[in-house]
């Protein structure tokens, strides 16, 4: 459905060095730099960030939530981690399993990254397990 999802940011360096550790943790290769963009591919997605176009400041979006897919709860917490250790800043509750919706149980974890962009991790185990 998705093409692609782009996030503003203001300082491009530093939400380089985030996401390189962050995206990396997933299977993400370093991130590559466009103008004033950084564009990271894997798993058939392309994530970026840049800073505005229009020449105003970056923001994030309040109740907005980019999410990324890892494929065991062991992976959600070594991505966060690496977040939190490249300047990301924890949110929500800590990561873990939460309830029963209709989907079933997921594992998830919330960080926000240097721009202030809120980001999720989930893990979705297979039906039955």
């Amino acid at each position: 459905m998705f093409s692609h999802v782009m996030l503003g940011a203001s300082d491009l360096e530093k939400s380089r060095q985030f996401y390189d550790a962050f995206l990396g943790v997933l299977g993400a290769a370093p991130g590559v730099a466009n103008k004033n963009r950084y564009f990271w591919r894997n798993a058939g997605g392309t994530f970026s960030v840049s800073t505005p176009i229009n020449g105003e400041p970056a923001s994030h979006g309040n109740g907005a939530t980019t999410g990324f897919a890892a494929e065991s709860p062991e992976l959600v917490d070594k991505a966060h981690a690496a977040a939190l250790a490249a300047g990301g800043v924890d949110c929500e509750d800590p990561p873990g399993w939460r309830g029963d919706s209709p989907g079933g149980r997921l594992y998830l974890a919330y960080v926000r990254d240097p721009a202030g962009n809120k980001l999720c991790l989930l893990h979705r185990p297979p039906k039955g397990a």
